[in-house]
């Protein structure tokens, strides 16, 4: 694994540390971690939403259309 060093203001450090404490980090490593793989995944899902928006779609996006993605994606989730 590689290191990184970041320089914060004292005031972020200390919301870091609190953070570190109240939430069950067990390092400022760890917390650091989480936040860029949730920014990580946030990208990653607004990358797919806008895949979907320039695909278009085949007729209206009416309550059958939301009501089939969602048979679709229920369905997807099932493990065999």
């Amino acid at each position: 694994m590689s290191t990184m060093n970041i320089s914060l203001p004292d005031g972020l450090k200390a919301f870091v540390d609190e953070l570190v404490q109240s939430e069950g980090y067990g390092t400022s490593s760890e917390y650091m971690r989480e936040l860029i793989r949730r920014d990580q995944d946030r990208r990653q899902f607004k990358e797919h939403l806008l895949v979907g928006m320039r695909s278009g779609t085949e007729g209206p996006m009416d309550a059958a259309f939301f009501a089939s993605l969602r048979q679709r994606a229920s369905s997807k989730r099932k493990l065999p």
